[in-house]
């Protein structure tokens, strides 16, 4: 002899629930891995940046005239 009996509602509210929590799982797992292959690209591409830096000029030394631009 049952104590409670679940309903028809209530029993499509509980497969509700249950499918917008499977959805929201899936969507999670979605977001981290391509959250993942972000971060991944951008280290990779840090680490190519630093590998193929370009080396700055030394400056002029103080007092001497700047060099000048000549168009043409």
């Amino acid at each position: 002899m049952p104590v409670v009996k679940i309903t028809g509602q209530g029993l499509s509210a509980i497969a509700l629930s249950v499918a917008l929590l499977w959805a929201c799982w899936a969507k999670e797992q979605a977001v981290t891995r391509h959250d993942r292959a972000d971060r991944a690209r951008v280290l990779r591409d840090l680490r190519q940046m630093q590998h193929h830096a370009l080396p700055v000029s030394v400056p002029a030394p103080a007092g001497s005239p700047a060099p000048r631009v000549t168009a043409g």
